[in-house]
């Protein structure tokens, strides 16, 4: 599920991944093989021809004898790693828990932290009363006046209301940090789950308007009160939703970068309170703000004066519980799953508390924990290999650079500029988080998340005004995950992804450049996807391109873009060209660059066959075996409406029938499905 992070904070929603970094093999681990050479030949479904259905081809035996546990959505790779995973940061936590480690220390830090989360006896006794005081402030407003602070200090507690207010790098100065507001305050995961007219988008939002009312219900109203509300609330929403941008369109930089002055953000929106609200949200004064979604912070100010109050409440109160809803007595949790974790994501059971606590320590305190789990188990080898590999794939792309026919020498100048100036980060931050300011208790699991949440975003307001850091990461170390960044024009591969089936020191050559080498060229080319191409090297929004080039860019884009929006997830669903473009394009050129990276590797040797495969063949099987997974079909369907990455099926025959290369390997003759009459090539 590599990232892109362009020119914003981005939150991941749907699946975070956490794996164990030693290359322990469990029974049907993706990666086993007895042949040792890194992919376990019972994976296959030799029913299936490579040509036909190369994903069937590759993973279907493994698919067939893998079958989704019931707590989770989706089964493979990622959450096979992300499993074991759980049990060894459990360990960590539980053995620094009963350590009386010193007070202030990361390791007292995040031993409270989980055993705060792990108290359900003292959580459940609690019921509502942790979120008590925000909803009887809530129902005390009289006037539309006291909106703002009390919406400002609810923010303060969690995500979700109303809008976001951030830091971020300024986009024409990208040594700076700038302030942002955007948009947000929705329960379903994007706008268009408001808008859609199919009956399962239907049937989901009145799912969700019943999972509203019975939150209301437990946290003390009537039935008929909380069937109101739950209404007044879709509602609501819906007005917000139908004021946002889509989720495709945001990926455009220039659609969310909107640079005001104060005095432009209060004409754009008078009735709210601008600087009554920085003032009280801490922030440092600025003459700058970015305003990601200018006609939703029109609708937002129009609804100051036009909703009812009546209305403002009940749709507060409902974010207060839903924000609240994971860290409240198990009636919330358990409610809360029914919708999220069952309807909208089809997990059959909700996970252990165990892991869920692990999962909100590393979410909240991540890089306490990672700074013990990285002394523990990330040696410093996998960091040096990994060096490595991603300076052979900056080469294989430099080499590219200068053979395409289709790019203008000025052009390929700036681009080989900008990728002699990629910052590469591997493993962990040389500089880690400083959470001295941070208190951790061992009692109030939600006055604990409340505390981390502040911090957090105390630590980011505070940058406004300030040089970049260049210094910082966006994820925590353990994460199986790995990002490029268009404002630091960073690529970064944290400590959980170095192993495997992603990398595997023992493994064959043609597996590791199929897998781990395919994803640092994946983030190697989201630079100079249609979104990082906008970027200059060293961060700033800039056309570097001339104007034929882009234009030859774009089509090339385009026909990816239209490839994908013919991949149907189920019977009228379809993959949105648009909203995966990025990811698919760096799918299409990370595998063609790692495959250069490979050829260049075993210059003047010619590996052996193993098992029957050739080394090339091998090559395109080390990917395939990245994105083995099941999935539920609700898991699909949310994949396909909401995330910028295609569901596996299609990120690995999506690329691979544009690839000659591939055809070559394997025989795919004209005809076969794996080998497109049109192929798309970029890098």
């Amino acid at each position: 599920m590599f990232k892109s992070l362009p020119y914003r904070r981005i939150v991941a929603t749907l699946v975070l991944c956490i794996v164990f970094l030693g290359v322990l093999r469990a029974s049907g681990a993706i990666g086993d093989s007895s042949g040792g050479w890194g992919f376990n030949t019972a994976n296959l479904d030799k029913t299936c021809k490579p040509c036909d259905d190369f994903y069937q081809f590759a993973m279907g035996g493994w698919m067939k004898s893998n079958p989704i546990p019931p707590e989770f959505p989706t089964w493979g790779s990622f959450t096979v790693l992300a499993d074991r995973n759980q049990a060894s940061m459990r360990g960590i936590l539980e053995d620094v828990a009963k350590a009386n480690a010193a007070a202030g220390s990361n390791q007292q830090k995040i031993g409270d932290f989980y055993t705060s989360c792990m108290d359900t006896a003292a959580i459940d006794a609690a019921a509502t009363k942790p979120i008590a005081a925000d909803l009887a402030a809530i129902e005390k407003l009289k006037d539309p006046n006291e909106l703002q602070p009390l919406i400002g200090r609810l923010q303060q507690t969690g995500n979700g209301f109303l809008f976001g207010f951030d830091s971020t790098q300024d986009l024409d100065d990208s040594t700076q940090v700038i302030a942002e507001i955007g948009q947000g305050g929705l329960g379903l995961p994007e706008r268009d789950y408001y808008t859609r007219t199919d009956d399962k988008s239907k049937q989901l939002r009145a799912d969700y308007v019943t999972h509203v009312a019975k939150m209301f219900v437990l946290a003390g109203d009537s039935q008929g009160k909380a069937d109101a509300e739950a209404q007044s609330v879709m509602n609501f929403e819906t007005t917000l939703a139908n004021a946002s941008m889509p989720r495709a369109q945001m990926r455009d930089p220039h659609e969310v970068w909107h640079k005001m002055t104060l005095p432009q953000l209060e004409a754009l929106a008078p009735v709210w309170p601008w600087e009554a609200y920085f003032r009280q949200r801490n922030a440092p004064e600025f003459s700058a703000i970015n305003v990601e979604q200018p006609d939703f912070f029109k609708e937002t100010n129009r609804l100051l004066t036009s909703a009812p109050l009546d209305q403002w409440k009940s749709y507060l109160r409902w974010h207060v519980i839903h924000a609240s809803a994971n860290e409240l007595s198990d009636s919330f949790v358990q409610e809360n799953f029914s919708f999220y974790g069952a309807k909208l994501a089809g997990s059959k059971q909700i996970q252990p508390r165990w892991k869920r606590c692990v999962q909100s320590v590393n979410r909240n305190i991540g890089e306490a924990l990672g700074q013990v789990y990285v002394e523990k188990y990330f040696p410093p080898e996998a960091k040096a290999h990994a060096r490595e590999m991603v300076a052979n794939l900056i080469g294989a792309l430099r080499s590219d650079v200068p053979t395409l026919g289709w790019m203008g020498p000025d052009t390929k100048k700036q681009a080989i500029e900008k990728l002699e100036a990629f910052q590469i980060k591997i493993g962990y931050p040389d500089k880690w988080r400083d959470y001295s300011a941070l208190s951790v208790e061992r009692t109030g699991y939600l006055a604990n998340v409340r505390r981390a949440v502040n911090f957090e975003n105390a630590r980011e307001l505070h940058k406004i005004g300030k040089p970049v850091d260049r210094t910082e990461w966006g994820m925590t170390p353990p994460t199986v995950n790995a990002y490029y960044n268009s404002t630091m024009n960073e690529i970064v591969f944290p400590a959980g992804i170095l192993q495997p089936p992603f990398y595997d020191p023992k493994a064959d050559d043609a597996i590791n450049y199929g897998g781990m080498g395919a994803v640092i060229g994946h983030e190697i080319t989201h630079g100079f996807d249609d979104s990082g191409s906008q970027f200059d090297g060293k961060g700033n929004l800039r056309e570097w391109w001339t104007k034929e080039d882009r234009k030859n860019f774009d089509e090339r884009a385009a026909c990816v873009r239209q490839q994908f929006d013919g991949f149907e997830v189920e019977p009228g669903l379809h993959e949105n060209g648009k909203l995966v473009l990025g990811e698919s394009i760096a799918d299409l050129g990370g595998l063609s660059i790692s495959y250069a990276a490979y050829e260049k590797a075993m210059e003047g040797k010619r590996p052996q066959s193993l098992d029957g495969f050739t080394p090339e063949q091998r090559f395109f099987l080390g990917w395939a075996q990245v994105w083995g997974a099941n999935l539920r079909p609700e898991y699909a369907r949310l994949m396909a409406n909401s995330n910028e990455h295609p569901v596996p099926r299609f990120r690995v025959n999506g690329p691979l029938s544009n690839m000659e290369l591939f055809a070559k390997a394997f025989g795919c003759k004209k005809g076969d499905t794996m080998l497109r009459e049109k192929a798309c090539k970029i890098w």
